[in-house]
């Protein structure tokens, strides 16, 4: 269990307050946590969650940053698959948490935000404070990011607004949702508590299976060939999906490709996995999708754009079959849809209700000879700290110690590390935005500490993605989540020097310029200390490769022990030239 603030227990009173019956709401729900940044625009829930509630079902977790308490709940949502609440404060909290309420979004992360405003009746509001506290229509600012937003005007509207919230967060292709919480209707006084109704009623629906002509053209295309690509993306964690996807790829004989932006689906040694996954695909599996026959996409992020990789921008002849009930999501404002991909047969449902169909249908295959991967190349033993050199000391110690991967960095070469187990990672932020990292990490911790998974957590994150984030730490270390952080600190974005560079080298200039204005150098920052300051362990600088092994095995001792540690590892900058997806020619990518 999380440390918990327990309230000392207020005088019995017949008052009863309209954010009362809100908070008991939020308790039929079986929320187990609100991540918040505390704000006036909501005391009135706050004192009923303290004094109501006794902080209790659900637990506050205070967090110092908005975009944190938004990360945390899309963490925690990650890896317990279970739906956790966020509060931010106003306009202005809200505001800060967009970004990271946008990755939850592309991420199909479901998450309840409950939001406030200053009181709507403009007579009510006080001066100066409550009136840029207060907007017109706040829910603008996130409604092409949310899968829906409401602004209740009555405590019963507002418990339907929950309920109703909640059903839709979760239910496929799911997402957050923001519902505003008007100051005057959390403070006002009630006659009684307004009873929730039984929230078992306004469960999320369950999601259609496929149906039966589209199951029956993909079965027939599968069986009517023996070179079949699947491309698994967002899929289940769940132990029984996993068996059934290799069962599914072992019958059809099918070559199968993964990625980095998703969580682990399918074991990367297993000798039907085409290459190392990576964020954009390793040249072998574009090669392996210009042979097959036919391609089976189940729910893959940019499905079109898989193919433009592939063939670039040239016609081709593959059968397609798509599985994704993604569309449901798509809108006008944001492009994570991704390009449009034209499809032989396109099966409106989840992607492993198609994976149990198709085990059931498709018939068994005569077993084929897959070309091994490429081993890792042999390194030169010098005292270099790189991704590479953390990736070889990792790799014995983790089948010690049980780690769950929670984040990577955008320069980690997908071959460092096999995923056995859909524990083994748990994907990218979603949406791009730096930043969410800490919160993401803090969150899935969490979540394993809570399901009792028994995974050592650790995060390999960017050091200019922790900085943004880095108060995470605090909230982690005051409510006894233990995780290990390993900061890979090029002391620079660095891959928007690559950006600078194939500019400069377009335009036939200096590409020695290419780091003014990516450096996070001169003064150089001690991410150790502050990781001190908020409690933590922190380790390093570690500037030589000979001292990598003992700060990750004295962190890894620590947070064993309970505790919260960041280790500030020194890694050279550059990306490994035999990465699988991201090299210097496919530097593209917006995010640093």
């Amino acid at each position: 269990m999380t440390h918990r603030e327990i309230p000392i227990p207020s005088q019995v009173s017949p008052d009863v307050w309209g954010s009362d019956s809100i908070a008991q709401c939020l308790r039929s729900l079986g929320l187990p946590y609100l991540a918040l940044n505390p704000g006036a625009s909501y005391r009135g829930l706050h004192d009923s969650l303290v004094n109501h509630l006794g902080n209790e079902h659900p637990q506050m977790l205070l967090c110092l940053h908005e975009e944190v308490a938004i990360s945390l709940a899309q963490g925690y949502a990650k890896v317990s698959g279970t739906m956790m609440g966020a509060v931010v404060h106003s306009n202005v909290g809200l505001m800060h948490a967009t970004m990271a309420i946008f990755n939850a979004w592309c991420d199909r992360m479901p998450m309840l935000i409950l939001g406030a405003t200053g009181p709507w009746d403009a007579a009510k509001r006080r001066p100066w404070i409550d009136w840029i506290h207060t907007s017109a229509d706040q829910g603008a600012l996130v409604r092409d990011y949310t899968k829906w937003d409401n602004q209740p005007g009555s405590v019963p509207a507002a418990i339907e607004a929950i309920l109703r919230g909640q059903q839709i967060a979760q239910t496929s292709p799911k997402g957050p949702v923001y519902i505003n919480l008007d100051a005057a209707l959390q403070e006002g006084k009630t006659d009684h508590l307004i009873a929730s109704p039984a929230p078992t009623r306004y469960a999320p629906p369950i999601a259609p299976p496929p149906g039966s002509q589209e199951l029956m053209r993909a079965i027939e295309l599968i069986d009517q060939t023996t070179d079949v690509v699947f491309l698994f993306g967002r899929m289940s964690s769940d132990e029984t999906h996993w068996k059934q996807r290799v069962a599914l790829a072992e019958r059809a004989q099918a070559r199968v490709i993964t990625d980095l932006k998703n969580p682990a689906v399918f074991p990367t040694h297993h000798p039907q996995h085409v290459a190392h996954p990576g964020y954009f695909m390793h040249p072998l599996a574009c090669e392996a999708i210009r042979q097959a026959q036919v391609v089976v996409l189940f729910d893959w992020v940019d499905a079109g754009g898989a193919f433009k990789q592939a063939f670039g921008g040239q016609a081709f002849e593959t059968k397609v079959i798509h599985i994704s009930l993604d569309q449901h999501n798509h809108r006008g404002w944001s492009m994570d849809s991704g390009s449009l991909l034209g499809t032989d047969v396109y099966m409106l449902c989840e992607p492993d209700q198609a994976v149990k169909a198709l085990l059931e249908g498709v018939k068994a295959k005569t077993p084929q000879s897959f070309a091994p991967q490429a081993p890792l190349p042999n390194v030169i033993a010098d005292d270099v700290v790189s991704l590479r050199a953390i990736a070889d000391i990792l790799r014995p110690l983790r089948k010690k110690h049980s780690m769950s991967f929670i984040r990577l960095p955008l320069g980690w070469n997908g071959a460092y590390l096999d995923w056995q187990s859909p524990t083994d990672y748990w994907g990218s932020e979603g949406g791009g935005g730096i930043g969410a990292g800490p919160g993401n990490t803090v969150g899935a911790a969490l979540a394993m500490k809570d399901t009792g998974l028994g995974h050592l957590p650790v995060a390999l994150l960017g050091d200019g993605d922790f900085l943004m984030g880095n108060t995470a730490v605090w909230t982690a270390v005051r409510y006894g989540i233990p995780v290990l952080f390993i900061i890979c600190n090029n002391h620079s974005f660095f891959n928007d020097e690559l950006h600078q560079e194939r500019v400069a080298l377009e335009r036939g200039r200096a590409v020695e310029n290419k780091w003014i204005g990516q450096r996070i150098s001169e003064p150089n920052i001690d991410i150790a200390q502050m990781a001190r300051s908020m409690g933590a362990l922190g380790i390093g600088p570690i500037t030589r490769r000979q001292d990598l092994q003992s700060a990750i095995e004295e962190g890894i001792a620590a947070v064993r022990a309970g505790q919260v540690c960041v280790i500030d590892a020194n890694v050279l900058a550059g990306y490994d030239a035999n990465m699988s997806g991201q090299t210097a020619n496919n530097s593209n990518v917006h995010k640093r």
